[in-house]
């Protein structure tokens, strides 16, 4: 997939962490991740094979969600990056997940910063968010980030996805 934009930075320091791709490693605390949303864990199988499907894609599409460490404790605390999830790959979505223990720290907020870094350095003009409406704490670190609630749309289940936007 080739496309006019740049391909993103795939490794970003910022004060307090270290974003940076994928490796096959990164597979078992992906899956404690996922099992932290209330849902069963990936096999480890499984979480590899999605490990290595990141990776070659963000080869593909030049945009990736970076795996986010700890700069001073060296330790793994989620992800966030672009992609393209709802939207395309003109204006990608921004997403994030991090382990619970590491919630309310200002960690989303500085990783989701450098990634709009990434975005604007990628000759991009437009982000999306898409949060399920119960989120309230993504809706925090889309403010603190610059985003707007533009729309909703509706899942099969009846639960309401707010899109966000940002113009960059």
């Amino acid at each position: 997939m080739t496309n006019r934009f740049s391909a993103m930075n795939f490794e970003i320091i910022t004060e307090r962490l270290y974003l940076s791709m994928w490796e096959e490693s990164d597979a078992s605390w992906y899956r404690e991740l996922v099992g932290e949303r209330g849902v069963a864990k990936p096999t480890i199988e499984a979480a590899l094979k999605n490990v290595i499907s990141l990776r070659e894609r963000a080869l593909e599409s030049g945009i990736s969600l970076l795996t986010i460490r700890r700069k001073d404790e060296g330790d793994i605390i989620g992800y966030c990056g672009l992609i393209i999830g709802r939207s395309t790959i003109e204006e990608p979505e921004i997403a994030y997940e991090l382990f619970q223990r590491v919630h309310g720290n200002g960690y989303a907020t500085e990783a989701a910063s450098a990634i709009i870094e990434a975005a604007v350095a990628t000759g991009r003009r437009r982000l999306w968010a898409t949060v399920g409406s119960w989120n309230i704490a993504s809706f925090r670190v889309l403010e603190k980030i610059g985003f707007i609630r533009d729309h909703s749309t509706w899942k099969e289940n009846g639960e309401e996805v707010v899109w966000n936007m940002r113009d960059l």
